[in-house]
């Protein structure tokens, strides 16, 4: 079988062929900043779900520190202050 053939089989039972998961690990590397930024193109597959988990660990945290610091503003705001907040939010 030729390289290309086996390249474009079935990966297990998926149903994704390799080709398509070399372009979603190809897509997943454009989105990553740590690895979009680097000079070489060649970063293992391996390497970018790593990262890939690592970017997504790092904007929960994100996410839960503006939570936090959000709910510290409401609690420490007037009624009037919390409820202009509240409705840009809601926008």
């Amino acid at each position: 079988m030729s390289s290309r053939r086996s390249r474009s089989r079935q990966s297990g039972s998926s149903g994704i062929s390799d080709d398509q998961i070399i372009d979603l690990v190809s897509k997943l590397q454009q989105l990553l900043p740590e690895i979009r930024n680097r000079r070489s193109d060649k970063v293992s597959a391996a390497k970018v779900l790593q990262e890939t988990c690592s970017y997504i660990r790092s904007l929960h945290r994100e996410v839960d520190d503006l939570s936090e610091r959000l709910s510290e503003l409401l609690a420490n705001s007037d009624s009037d202050q919390a409820a202009i907040i509240r409705n840009l939010l809601m926008q």
